[in-house]
């Protein structure tokens, strides 16, 4: 605590050890200067314990789905075998559930083909979802409403309805959120094409691990439901919960898509990826990500 007392009055760090509520309104010109400072110096990320995502165990290269898209019987790796001996239950490292009933066939979701460009769709949507779960440091569920508007603001699908119909058009959107002010402090474009790498890294197992995410991204939407229609004085409630909406259906959608495809359609993808990736770090398409 020697570092938030040189930050902080006496007042607030008592505030804080008695676990009150507290934001950053609560704080004196002073200390919002010298809060500002440490943010900027990086101070605060020493006192912020690190997070490993789940699509970098090697858990997740063993993911066995049925073909109805639920969860086989897989082997233990040592990462579970030492998680279990905690005697935690889930915890937002361990790779997510998937679905409990079995996904049903795209055809009897939408009566029309699915867009030849739903690929791109994914490739936007996974972005959104590994983006929301390293800006709360795998905690999401401390602030379902935020993470869920996250979701909905990192994605020109979800929060759009755009349809990209290359991934070039898909990352752009997602690079400029991630370069915008808004975001900006997390890293700008050397988050952004660390988050590309996520996705190709969710890719590379195959479909089954997509399932899984999309099946989390599902809960972490329903749960920034619930939460907003408990809270009544949110000005944006209706359209946030519109948009929450579009997101379920369309989630579902894709997972049960996803599940229809062949195993290298994910390897082809991931290449595509890494190819528009390259381009950004070579300087191609730069303009657009710095927005």
């Amino acid at each position: 605590m020697d570092f938030l007392d040189s930050v902080l009055s006496e007042e607030t760090v008592q505030k804080v050890l008695s676990g009150g509520p507290i934001n950053f309104d609560d704080f004196s010109a002073e200390e919002k200067k010298h809060f500002r400072r440490a943010v900027a110096s990086g101070e605060l990320s020493k006192l912020v314990e690190s997070w490993d995502p789940w699509w970098l165990k090697s858990s997740a290269r063993t993911i066995f789905l049925g073909k109805e898209g639920t969860r086989l019987a897989q082997p233990h790796t040592e990462e579970e075998a030492s998680s279990s001996h905690d005697g935690a239950g889930h915890q937002p490292s361990e790779i997510p559930p998937v679905p409990d009933t079995s996904l049903p066939p795209v055809r009897k979701l939408v009566s029309r083909e699915p867009s030849p460009f739903l690929s791109y769709h994914l490739a936007d949507i996974m972005y959104s979802y590994c983006f929301t779960q390293r800006l709360y440091n795998g905690d999401r569920q401390s602030d379902a409403i935020g993470s869920e508007t996250v979701v909905l603001s990192v994605s020109s699908v979800l929060g759009q309805a755009r349809q990209p119909e290359t991934v070039l058009e898909a990352l752009s959107y997602c690079l400029e959120r991630t370069c915008s002010p808004e975001y900006r402090h997390m890293g700008r474009l050397q988050l952004g094409l660390g988050l590309v790498d996520d996705v190709i890294l969710v890719m590379s197992p195959g479909g089954h691990a997509l399932i899984c995410l999309l099946s989390d991204l599902q809960k972490m939407v329903q749960a920034g439901e619930k939460e907003l229609k408990a809270e009544k004085t949110r000005k944006s409630k209706s359209e946030i919960r519109s948009k929450a909406e579009t997101c379920r259906e369309e989630g579902l959608c894709i997972m049960c898509w996803v599940h229809e495809q062949p195993g290298e359609a994910w390897s082809s993808l991931a290449a595509i990826v890494r190819a528009e990736k390259m381009d950004y770090r070579g300087g191609k398409n730069l303009p657009a990500a710095k927005k």
